[in-house]
C-alpha cells in the first residue's frame, strides 16, 4: 500500500511526464549493461510496474467467465462472429462473498442458468436473480460453501478523464485478460446501447467477451462494468458507471427487479431557435412538449412550453439526463423540479409515481437556410371525416393536409396529418385562428408551432415570409 500511495502522489504531480523522460533517457544509453540497477529512474519505473502487477493479481480472482446454458443444460454454441451486444460467453464480477455476480444483461440473454468458471478452475451453475435491460445489467447467484473473493466498488462520480484504469475480462475466451489504459471520456450518452446511458469511455482494450467484466482504478476499486465497444474502432470502449451499477444491484437484490420514478412528460432538446423563443440559452434545460393527464407533472402544474432546467439541484442539459435523473428516484419520492416559464424560474415539488413508460423525446429535422421561402402548407379545420382518416384523437386543431415539396414546412419536418395546436404559445382550433395568429407575425419573424403527430407533441420554429 505504501507503493500505491507513492504512485498516486506522483500521478497527481505529473508522473506521466516523469515516466516519459525516464524512458527516453534509458533508450538512449549505449548498451543495457550501462544502465545501473541502482538508477533512481529505473527504480521508479520498477515500483510503478510492481504496483500495476500487484493490482492485476488482486483484481483477477473476483472476475469470472460466464457461459449461458440451454434448457437442456448444455452450453450454448458461441462459436463464430459475435457482435458486442450479442448473448454468448462473457465476463462477470463477484460483488459479495455470498455468491452474487453482476454482468451484462446481453451476456445472458434469455438464459435462466449460467455456467460460472472461477479463477481457481472450479465451475458452478448460477441462477438469474434479476435483470434490468434498461441499463444492460443482470444479477446472478451461485451457491457455495466457501467465501468467494469479492470486488470493492468505488465512487464513479469522482472519475476523471486521463486517470489510469485496468479492464479485466475474458475476451475471445482468454481467461482473465488484463489491459491498461486511461479514461478517455465521461458522461457518454446517445450511443443507443441502452435506455439510460452515462458511460465511461476508455482506451483500455475491450473486446467481445469482456462484456460484464470490471473496470478498476489504481486503488483496486471497481468504477465501471464494461459493456460495449464500437465495431472497427480501436481504443474506444464503454463501461457502466459503478454508482449506477450499485443502485441497480441493490434493487435486484431486494426486489428482483428495478422500479423507477415517473414524471409524465414528453420532452425534446432545445435547439438554438427554440431556446431563443423560450428565453433560455441553447442546451439550458429540456423543453416539455406534452404533459400526460393525471400524471405527476400535470398534477403539480407543469405545462407544455415549460423548460425543465434542474432536478433536485442537478442541472438538466439533455433529454437523456432528465430521464436518467428521474429514473434514479423511487416512486413516492418528492422531487424539486425547477422550470423556466415566461422567463421566470419556478421550483415545484413533484411527488413521483412508478414508471410505466419512457418519456417521449420528440425530434424534427432542421434546415439551416430559411430565408425567403413560403411555409408551403395546406390547412383545414378538423372534421369527423378527417379525424377518422388521420386517426386523430383530438377533436380540435388545424390539420395539415398537404406539404409542398422543397418548402420550409417540409424542410422543418412537418408532414400531412400533423395537427397544429398552438401558434406562438396561443391555442388555435381553426384555420381562421391560425391565420389571425400568423397575421401578428411580421416578415422575418420566427413562428413557434406546437404540433401533434400520432398523438405525441413537439415544438418547431419556422421563419415566416410573404
Amino acid at each position: 500500500m505504501a507503493l500505491m500511495t507513492l504512485l498516486i502522489a506522483h500521478i497527481r504531480s505529473g508522473v506521466r511526464l516523469l515516466i516519459l523522460s525516464l524512458l527516453v533517457s534509458v533508450s538512449f544509453v549505449p548498451t543495457v549493461e550501462a544502465v545501473s540497477p541502482d538508477s533512481p529512474g529505473l527504480r521508479m519505473l520498477e515500483e510503478i510496474q510492481t504496483v500495476i502487477t500487484e493490482l492485476a493479481e488482486h483484481a483477477k480472482p473476483s472476475v469470472v467467465n460466464l457461459f449461458p446454458m440451454t434448457l437442456s443444460g448444455r452450453l450454448r454454441d458461441t462459436s463464430g462472429d459475435r457482435t458486442p451486444n450479442a448473448s454468448g460467453s462473457g465476463s462477470g464480477l463477484i460483488v459479495d462473498s455470498d455468491g452474487h455476480i453482476v454482468t451484462n444483461n446481453h451476456v445472458i440473454g434469455d438464459a435462466t442458468e449460467i455456467e460460472v468458471r472461477f479463477s481457481d478452475k472450479t465451475k458452478l451453475v448460477a441462477q438469474v436473480i434479476g435483470k434490468d435491460p434498461d441499463t444492460d445489467l443482470a444479477l446472478l447467484k451461485v451457491t457455495t460453501d466457501r467465501p468467494l473473493p469479492r470486488a470493492r466498488f468505488g465512487d464513479s462520480s469522482t472519475v476523471k478523464v486521463g486517470q489510469w484504469v485496468l479492464a479485466v475480462g475474458n475476451p475471445f475466451g482468454l481467461d482473465r485478460t488484463v489491459t491498461l489504459g486511461v479514461v478517455s471520456g465521461i458522461g457518454r450518452e446517445n450511443m443507443n446501447l441502452s435506455r439510460y446511458e452515462n458511460f465511461i469511455q476508455t482506451d483500455a482494450s475491450i473486446n467481445p467477451g469482456n462484456s460484464g467484466g470490471p473496470l478498476f482504478n489504481l486503488r483496486g476499486e471497481v468504477i465501471g462494468i464494461n459493456t460495449a465497444i464500437i465495431n472497427f474502432a480501436q481504443g474506444i470502449g464503454f463501461a457502466i458507471p459503478s454508482n449506477m451499477a450499485k443502485q441497480v444491484i441493490e434493487q435486484l437484490l431486494a426486489k428482483g427487479k428495478v422500479v423507477r420514478g415517473w414524471l409524465g412528460v414528453g420532452i425534446q432538446p432545445l435547439t438554438a431557435e427554440l431556446a431563443k423563443k423560450f428565453g433560455v440559452t441553447e442546451g439550458e434545460g429540456v423543453l416539455v412538449n406534452e404533459v400526460f393527464e393525471k400524471d405527476p407533472a400535470a398534477l403539480a402544474g407543469i405545462k407544455p412550453g415549460d423548460v425543465i432546467v434542474r432536478i433536485d439541484g442537478v442541472v438538466v442539459d439533455s433529454p437523456n439526463k432528465l430521464s436518467r435523473l428521474i429514473a434514479t428516484l423511487t416512486p413516492g419520492a418528492t422531487s424539486k423540479i425547477e422550470i423556466v416559464r415566461d422567463l421566470q424560474h419556478v421550483t415545484m415539488d413533484v411527488p413521483l409515481t412508478e414508471r410505466r413508460d419512457t418519456a417521449i423525446v420528440a425530434s424534427i429535422a432542421r434546415q439551416e437556410e430559411k430565408l425567403g421561402v413560403r411555409l408551403g402548407l395546406d390547412l383545414q379545420d378538423v372534421t369527423a371525416a378527417l379525424a377518422d382518416r388521420f386517426k386523430l384523437r383530438e377533436p380540435k386543431g388545424v390539420l395539415i393536409t398537404k406539404v409542398e415539396p422543397n418548402s420550409l414546412a417540409q424542410a422543418e419536418g412537418l408532414r400531412e396529418g400533423d395537427l397544429i395546436k398552438e401558434v406562438n404559445r396561443m391555442d388555435v382550433s381553426s384555420v381562421g385562428e391560425f391565420t389571425s395568429a400568423m397575421a401578428r407575425s411580421k416578415r422575418g419573424d420566427t413562428v413557434l408551432l406546437r404540433v401533434l403527430r400520432e398523438n405525441r407533441a413537439f415544438y418547431v420554429v419556422l421563419k415566416s415570409s410573404d
